[in-house]
């Protein structure tokens, strides 16, 4: 990798646990009473506004004005447009991870999974679930009512989206050792599962980077297995091909150097 730029230098203790996002948010607790579900006509309107009408178009505007960002393999999600599936991706950019998952999956409408940070703040957290973001629960009522919506979301042939890694290390360039945890969705689902690396590259002109999403899949469950070792099997596949793809990048904005 051709270092031409350091943001910024992180330690790290824990690849898991280690966040760096810089805002401070008090989460709100979703319980039993937070309702995932836009069956109303107002919900359903003020969903297909706010994802269609508003998101949609500055997603691409901004994606492609500060990023020059750029799809790969787009055609493989042909193959779901008569299927609900899961995407799953790396955590890189606070602002570009919100939108991207909307270019990579268009036409169908994408609901991402995301901590309770992204539906507490004072006015943008009224306007996320109408995004599609919905909140991982905080108990057991509330884990019924997420598992519910999920599985009625890839009825509907939407995507659902998850980030494994869980939180963001702004500009890396490796995948980090996501676990198997969440790959339990799609198999509990019986439905495919998609991924992109996002990679940060030099462009032509100037020192800044453009981001280029690289997507892979459609990968599937190995029936033949059973429990944990099914979410592992699968969660390995998704994981080599995201580190295959992170090769490619050729940009370093941020170095993370492991405490001692």
């Amino acid at each position: 990798n051709s270092k031409l730029s350091c943001m910024q230098i992180y330690y790290y203790e824990d690849e898991l646990k280690d966040e760096f996002s810089k805002a401070k948010i008090i989460p709100r607790k979703i319980d039993k009473n937070y309702d995932y579900s836009q069956k109303t006509y107002l919900k359903k309107f003020l969903h297909r506004f706010c994802y269609t009408v508003v998101a949609k178009p500055v997603a691409w505007c901004f994606l492609k004005i500060k990023y020059h960002h750029k799809i790969i393999g787009k055609e493989k999600l042909k193959k779901m447009h008569n299927s609900g599936f899961f995407m799953y991706g790396n955590h890189t950019n606070a602002a570009a991870d919100a939108l991207i998952p909307t270019m990579v999956s268009h036409p169908a409408d994408t609901y991402v999974i995301v901590h309770p940070n992204n539906v507490s703040m004072p006015i943008f957290g009224k306007v996320t679930p109408y995004l599609g973001a919905l909140p991982l629960p905080d108990d057991a009522d509330a884990a019924k009512n997420f598992i519910k919506e999920i599985t009625e979301k890839i009825t509907e042939k939407k995507c659902v989206m998850i980030y494994p890694e869980a939180h963001i290390w702004p500009f890396y360039t490796k995948i980090r050792p996501f676990t198997e945890s969440s790959f339990r969705y799609p198999i509990q689902n019986k439905c495919p599962v998609m991924c992109f690396t996002n990679t940060y590259q030099k462009r032509k002109f100037g020192k800044k980077a453009k981001i280029v999403t690289y997507i892979d899949g459609p990968f599937y469950a190995d029936s033949s297995l059973k429990g944990k070792a099914q979410k592992v099997e699968l969660r390995n596949r998704v994981y080599e091909a995201m580190v295959e793809r992170s090769r490619n990048n050729t940009l370093v904005l941020a170095t993370y150097i492991k405490k001692k």
